[in-house]
């Protein structure tokens, strides 16, 4: 059963069946501001293009401009470096920083592990902090035991989000051995790593972390949850530990042991579920972003297993579905590419499985698929191509499992719970599709937006590239 909450008035309707009041008055007021702040109903009449702006890298997956007004982008390379282009779009020589030495040793074929997050301190000007996500190796310790199946995990990694210091006396070097480790969690599969950092508006760091890896959130290190029509998993379970879930903490204090505080008005603090957890139900939460408008929506896009892709716009305390759900669709984890006839519309703490707003077909869907993976973008704030203000860019890895044919597209965020309307986005310079592996995306401090990309399907070659967006006219590959 397909199970979707279409307007406010259905929210309203949950109230007398115990839904969360937070999470409905969260997503009230975010509907009505969205209605008050969107500008465009119509899709841009302007012609895009793709301006080539760096090159030579092997997997750019992030990109983000210092804020210190020197106008430097640094792009992260999931290999282990960070590099900047300077004010005038020059790549300098050496990398910001280089810690290819500390992640896991990657497969050149294909690898989700790595360097895969950075955020820059809101106060990066006057202290020089940042921050990396990536990949550590796992402990040498002897293997725990997993409550659901009483056998042996053996971790493939770490997930590991860490504070650096930049060099006093050269702003373009980071100090390797400045490393603090801010926050870890034991990793049991190679796959499904999340990996975004991010300050919310609220000054707090967001951190994304998947739910474990393998497939159908089951097998070792994958806890049993409350769900029992399938086995699995740690997308819904709050408790154990921090995979399948976004994250908030505050790294401005500290407590219990830890590098970071929590802060007080985090939905699970004094009573049950980890204080961290600021919203939980996903899968692989590669991308999120925060829209720099005035509603600062957050919106995650989730890789999902064999039939659906979603984006959500995530709440405090929200339930995104997995793995009970995949998209808006009862998933079956013990044959992922058919649905369950019926599953809960809400969870064993009574808060109700909130939808996606976009939901997209994966690839190996017998209705027709339209990506491998969707990956997160931003939503338009830039002063370069007006006809774009308030418009979410997102994109999928590539429209076919064996070639390099990514694709981008654009939605107008509406007072609808669910069911965004999205289009492809054709460029001036190419046909149905980029011809890259679609890597990532970013935004600079004045909203404009770039699409990262590589000719690689894996961390390998140097066939890696930095576009912006622009309109008809700039010059490109």
């Amino acid at each position: 059963m397909q199970t979707n909450s279409k307007t406010g008035i259905c929210l309203l309707m949950q109230m007398d069946k115990g839904m969360s009041m937070t999470v409905l008055l969260t997503i009230l007021l975010s509907l009505l501001v969205t209605v008050g702040c969107r500008k465009n109903e119509q899709p841009p009449s302007q012609n895009l293009d793709l301006q080539l702006v760096a090159d030579n890298f092997v997997s750019p997956v992030v990109l983000l401009e210092s804020p210190d007004s020197t106008h430097r982008l640094f792009v992260v390379d999931q290999v282990g470096k960070v590099w900047i282009l300077d004010a005038s779009g020059k790549r300098l020589l050496r990398p910001f920083i280089d810690i290819s030495s500390k992640i896991v040793p990657l497969v050149s074929g294909y690898d989700e592990r790595g360097l895969l997050g950075m955020a820059f301190h809101p106060d990066f000007k006057t202290n020089g902090k940042f921050y990396l996500f990536y990949t550590a190796p796992p402990p040498t310790a002897s293997p725990s035991r997993d409550s659901s199946t009483a056998q042996p995990t053996i971790w493939n990694n770490m997930s590991r989000v860490s504070e650096f210091q930049v060099s006093a006396a050269n702003p373009n070097q980071a100090l390797l051995n400045s490393e603090r480790i801010i926050l870890e969690e034991l990793h049991p599969q190679s796959n499904n790593n999340g990996g975004t950092i991010a300050f919310g508006p609220d000054g707090y760091l967001y951190i994304s972390i998947g739910d474990g890896g393998n497939q159908n959130d089951i097998g070792p290190g994958h806890e049993k949850d409350w769900y029992h029509a399938n086995a699995g998993g740690n997308g819904q379970d709050i408790e154990a530990n921090l995979m399948g879930d976004i994250l908030r903490i505050d790294i401005n204090g500290s407590g219990n042991n830890q590098n970071y505080s929590i802060p007080p008005s985090n939905p699970f603090v004094g009573t049950a579920g980890r204080d961290e957890i600021y919203a939980y139900g996903f899968r692989n939460p590669y991308r999120f972003s925060f829209d720099k408008g005035d509603m600062q929506s957050l919106y995650v896009a989730d890789v999902g297993q064999s039939l659906y892709e979603e984006i959500n716009r995530v709440v405090k305390g929200g339930n995104y579905g997995w793995n009970v759900r995949e998209g808006t669709y009862c998933f079956n984890a013990a044959d992922e590419t058919k649905t369950l006839t019926t599953c809960p519309d809400r969870d064993t703490f009574n808060n109700l499985l909130l939808d996606p707003v976009i939901e997209m077909r994966h690839l190996t869907n017998p209705a027709g698929g339209e990506t491998v993976a969707i990956v997160g973008g931003f939503v338009y704030r830039g002063q370069d191509i007006p006809d774009l203000d308030g418009w979410y860019i997102f994109g999928g890895l590539s429209a076919s499992a064996r070639s390099p044919e990514g694709q981008i597209f654009l939605t107008s965020p509406s007072s609808s719970i669910s069911d965004w309307p999205f289009q492809k986005i054709t460029f001036a310079s190419y046909s149905n599709n980029i011809g890259y592996w679609l890597k990532g995306f970013g935004q600079d401090l004045r909203g404009e937006i770039y699409i990262l990309a590589s000719k690689s399907f894996g961390p390998s070659s140097n066939s890696g590239k930095v576009f912006k967006l622009v309109v008809t006219g700039g010059s490109n590959a």
